[in-house]
Order: structure tokens, then sequence, then C-alpha cells
């Protein structure tokens, strides 16, 4: 990593990431939420869109998380923590959670990732060393028309999550369609890794310092490599 790429940036929190995917979501559009940031999204799907929520654990019409004093133990999200369900829900088994996953049924998927590649591998199920939980990953990146990933820019390490080739076992090849972290949006297009937008207050350079995967910037006046 790079003297400049050591030097802390402030971007988006966590919930500001979710936020800025949020807006991205269209009316009508059925998405399945992963763990972590990808569970504050529902907080701020703006109220004149109508997204269906998904949860593999088997809720259909997931709400936003419920006020303080009102949880009810037996509904919780994916995650296993508390959540609500919209008028019209459907709460079914996990057999037919995962027919609607399978049967292509998700216009995105959302999920958290340890690397993203410069091609759109996606890995996100396993740090060696550690015990390995994929959960319904691989069945989503392959069943959901796309993958959107949401993460912090760089782990704990300071070592970028965006890298020309993934070293983490692979959840699923040439899947990811775009990346919101706390410093950019990218878009992955027919194998390609296009900048679309820095965070408030971050640069294209602090961006293409944190990133060791090769990219095209394709912000309006951007570079055209990076």
């Amino acid at each position: 990593m790079t003297e400049a790429a050591a030097t802390p940036i402030t971007g988006r929190s966590r919930e500001g990431i979710a936020e800025r995917l949020a807006m991205d979501l269209r009316d009508g559009f059925v998405v399945n939420l992963g763990v972590g940031i990808p569970l504050l999204v529902p907080r701020y799907i703006p109220a004149d869109v109508e997204v269906i929520l998904h949860a593999e654990n088997g809720i259909l019409g997931l709400g936003p998380p419920p006020a303080a004093g009102h949880e009810d133990p037996d509904l919780t999200d994916a995650g296993k923590q508390p959540a609500t369900v919209i008028t019209g829900a459907a709460i079914v088994d996990s057999a037919q959670s995962f027919a609607v996953v399978r049967g292509g049924h998700l216009d995105v998927t959302v999920l958290g990732a340890l690397q993203v590649s410069a091609e759109g591998d996606l890995a996100n199920w396993y740090v060696p060393g550690r015990h390995p939980a994929v959960g319904g990953a691989m069945d989503l990146v392959a069943g959901a028309r796309q993958v959107w990933v949401v993460m912090e820019h760089i782990d704990r390490g300071g070592r970028p999550k965006i890298v020309e080739k993934c070293t983490f076992p692979l959840t699923g090849r040439r899947v990811v369609t775009r990346i919101y972290t706390d410093l950019a949006v990218f878009h992955v297009a027919d194998g390609r890794l296009l900048l679309t937008e820095c965070a408030p207050g971050v640069s294209p350079a602090a961006v293409r310092a944190r990133t060791a995967a090769p990219y095209e910037d394709a912000r309006p006046g951007g570079s055209s490599d990076a």
C-alpha cells in the first residue's frame, strides 16, 4: 500500500453506503439483502419507490427494523436481527425462499464482500484460517439478475478490497455488476471496471491510491484510465 493510501480519509459511513445504494433501487424491484451493510438499506428506500425485499430465511416483503421495544422474537431477518414485514408480505419455508432465488425472480441481490476483482469476481464467504460460512451467497449470485456489493473500500489492515484478481476463494466468477463503497461507486460492464462516482469529499486520486485493480474513469469529464 502506498503512503497516500495509508493516509486516513473520511468517506461515507456504513449507513451512508446503504443510503447511496438505496437511491438506485427502482420501483417494482425484487431485492435480496445479505447480512451486514445490506440490512441497513431498508431504512433509506425512498417513500415513493416500491421495492419488495427478500430475505433468504423466508421473508418476501421485509420491512424496516422495528422501533425499540416493538421487536418480535419470532420475526428476524437473514442476519438474525429483529425485523418487520410490509402489508401483503409472505413468510415461507427455506425451499420456497430459495425457489425465488434459483428461479430467477430477484432483480438485485445486495451482498457484502471480502474482495471484488476487476472483472467482477466475488469472494465473500471464506477467509483462510477461519470457519467458512457460505450461506446462500452462491445461489444468490447465480440466480439474481444483478449483484450489487456494499463494503468498505479497504480492509482493517488497510489493504484494498477491489483487486485485480481475488486471492480468497470465489463465490462466483464475473457476477458483480456494481460496487458501492465508502469512497466510490463502480459499475462492472463486459468485464471492465468503471468508476462512476466519488463519494462527497473524496478525490479521484484518493480512490486510485486505495484500489488495486485497473479501472476506467467513467465519470463525466473523468480521465479514460486509472
